[in-house]
């Protein structure tokens, strides 16, 4: 889908030691300074999703393959990045190409892991890379608008429409405003003038408390605060431990579900991550479900039926006639594709029908 989400946050914070864990690859090295991470990792992780596996037991495939998402671990910004201090704004532009953040935020005390700043203050490290972020926005906007304005005096309309949003912006974000709440965010001159310029504060942004064990089964002081600060915006918070992740990396699924239980946690913060990040970027997953394989296929909400089968293939598109559909939930009550024709739970859907997160489906097509 080429869709990512990009992890950023004060230098050693748990960046990399959360990105290992993601990876199950253990490839971005970690380390107790700063500036560990000098290139951005990228990595591509499975969804977990017990549907596939559940479809699985009654196919019997060869194969499976889950749904995936793009992560990249971006250096570690300070005050003053958008000037070029630390590592600098070239790690700016690498958040730019994501479309969701991932702000790791550090949430516990340990005398023997430095802090950049010298002390444990959540929010006082939101709003130095939010700071940054809003920064590098502004100087991006006024660079447009001295290029528009050019392009307006020569009574380009579309430039003078969009020059229009861009001065509004400029004064929304000198006010110190995200550009996600920007009045204007949906108007056709703002969505051309983003096209280009992917402004950093116009994402969607999820924070991850890395906390240590004992904050696990209890939000800490660090975890409230932020929690507070996350609902003023319309954020998620989701609570980690990235050090107790990344010790799970070789375990298998009873071991992990028996740490966690010790742990007093129901679910691990890495699928936490996965499946709202997921969500954040607004996708969902289809099946297919065959001897050969049974595999998702990830689609943005409210695709129709041929664009879903071009996923597949573009031909899938080009000559779709239509789609044999199964729900999710009929496949499995009815013990498979078989069991539920003969229950009259086979549908078929036309060009116009919008595909459902868990649909089981077949595509009829002529090319």
């Amino acid at each position: 889908m080429g869709l990512s989400i990009g992890l950023v946050g004060l230098p050693n914070v748990g960046k990399s030691t959360t990105f290992n864990a993601l990876t199950k690859a253990q490839n971005a090295e970690s380390a107790n300074y700063p500036f560990c991470t000098i290139e951005p990792n990228k990595a591509v992780v499975p969804v977990p999703d017990e549907r596939i596996d559940n479809l699985a037991k009654i196919v019997k495939p060869e194969k499976v393959q889950y749904s995936t998402l793009d992560f990249v671990d971006i250096a570690g910004l300070v005050k003053g990045a958008s000037k070029g201090e630390g590592l600098g704004n070239k790690f700016l532009s690498n958040i730019r190409e994501t479309e969701v953040i991932l702000h790791i935020v550090r949430c516990f005390e340990d005398e023997n892991v430095v802090h950049v700043e010298g002390s444990i203050d959540p929010i006082r490290d939101v709003e130095i890379i939010e700071q940054e972020l809003l920064f590098a926005d502004l100087d991006a906007v006024v660079k447009r608008i001295e290029m528009l304005k050019k392009k307006a005096r020569g009574n380009d309309k579309d430039a003078k429409e969009q020059l229009e949003v861009a001065e509004a912006l400029l004064s929304h974000i000198e006010e110190g405003h995200p550009v996600s709440t920007f009045s204007d965010i949906e108007s056709d001159g703002f969505l051309a003038m983003n096209k280009d310029l992917r402004l950093l504060t116009s994402k969607e942004i999820m924070y991850g408390a890395n906390v240590d064990e004992d904050g696990l089964a209890e939000d800490n002081e660090y975890v409230q605060v932020l929690k507070a600060y996350a609902t003023d915006r319309n954020s998620e918070v989701i609570k980690l431990c990235a050090k107790v992740e990344e010790d799970m990396v070789d375990f298998d699924e009873e071991e992990k579900e028996e740490m966690l239980n010790d742990l007093g946690v129901e679910e691990s913060g890495l699928d936490q991550i996965i499946h709202k990040g997921f969500d954040k970027l607004g996708l969902q997953s289809y099946f297919t479900a065959g001897v050969k394989e049974v595999r998702a296929w990830t689609i943005r909400k409210d695709t129709t039926a041929p664009k879903a089968a071009a996923v597949i293939h573009n031909d899938f598109e080009k000559g779709f006639i239509r789609a044999e559909v199964i729900s999710y939930e009929d496949f499995i009550e009815f013990g498979g594709e078989s069991g539920a024709k003969d229950a009259g739970k086979n549908r078929l859907e036309g060009k116009e029908y919008i595909v459902q997160d868990g649909d089981v489906m077949h595509f009829r097509f002529n090319v």
